[in-house]
């Protein structure tokens, strides 16, 4: 790749800017740290419906010309309907997936596991394709001051 750790970062800041807008990002001098959320989905038949959300952190490490990542702390949020039949996150019923099997049974959590892998597959897909490209974010712009002379 023959990138520094400086344009690498700025990759990933872009990634996370375009492809995943609603994470939230704290920047360090080395990595990018933050969380989000993805929805899982129910299929019956031929329609689906949302089931429940997944919530991950995220780290990406970014050195001289290379970069890793991992998602981290999964906790499922099943939803429920509200009375005007939309479907929210049920208050108080968050299950980390490390202790899913003695929370949900085997079915639904293979279910919740293999959506979940297919996310982070994604993800990593995604970022390795914007780590390839130049970012087209732009550097930030300084303000300069004016001083007038005629202005006292």
């Amino acid at each position: 790749m023959g990138t520094n750790a400086d344009s690498l970062q700025n990759r990933a800041l872009y990634f996370l800017k375009t492809e995943y807008p609603k994470v939230k990002i704290k920047q360090a001098s080395d990595n990018l740290k933050g969380s989000g959320k993805f929805i899982i989905y129910a299929n019956v038949l031929i329609a689906s419906h949302e089931e429940a959300q997944m919530a991950y952190t995220f780290t990406i490490e970014c050195k001289d010309q290379k970069y890793r990542y991992w998602l981290t702390d999964f906790v499922f949020t099943p939803y429920q309907t509200d009375r005007y039949g939309m479907a929210i996150p049920a208050p108080g019923m968050e299950v980390e997936l490390e202790n899913g099997y003695s929370k949900l049974n085997k079915a639904q959590l293979d279910k919740y596991l293999l959506q979940t892998g297919s996310f982070c597959k994604s993800f990593g897909d995604k970022l390795h394709q914007y780590m390839l490209t130049v970012s087209s974010l732009a550097p930030k712009e300084v303000k300069r001051k004016v001083i007038s002379t005629k202005d006292w």
